[in-house]
């Protein structure tokens, strides 16, 4: 039962954080980082770029995750271009945020980067 609290908690604070980031009139680098971090995590997207003025995403998405190695340069993966146009930015990424065990990790991590707030996660 802690661990559900806990999951709606994170999840909360998460939600939170992303409105905040968007209802500034002039985004500071750190929201764009945020931004960004949260759709790479959703789509799985390699490289992501947001254009707020035009409303518009443009990431390259990972295929296949089988060549990917952390422990050495990957020169061959497959990706696929995307593009994504939105009207607001904070429902877009609220619709992203997902409430598995390693994405709720993966929240508490972003909460304490970019909030300042040190969540404890303990795994379920």
């Amino acid at each position: 039962m802690e661990n559900s609290r806990l999951g709606t908690r994170i999840l909360m604070e998460t939600e939170r954080l992303i409105l905040n980031s968007c209802s500034k009139s002039k985004l500071s680098k750190k929201s764009k980082e945020l931004h960004s971090a949260i759709l790479r995590k959703y789509y799985n997207a390699a490289d992501v770029n947001i254009d707020y003025d035009r409303q518009r995403i443009n990431m390259d998405v990972v295929l296949c995750d089988k060549n990917y190695d952390p422990k050495k340069v990957n020169l061959v993966i497959s990706t696929m271009p995307l593009s994504l146009s939105f009207k607001d930015i904070y429902f877009l990424l609220k619709s992203c945020l997902e409430k598995d065990v390693k994405s709720l990790a993966f929240y508490a991590r972003l909460l304490r980067e970019y909030a300042n707030k040190d969540v404890t996660y303990m795994a379920l």
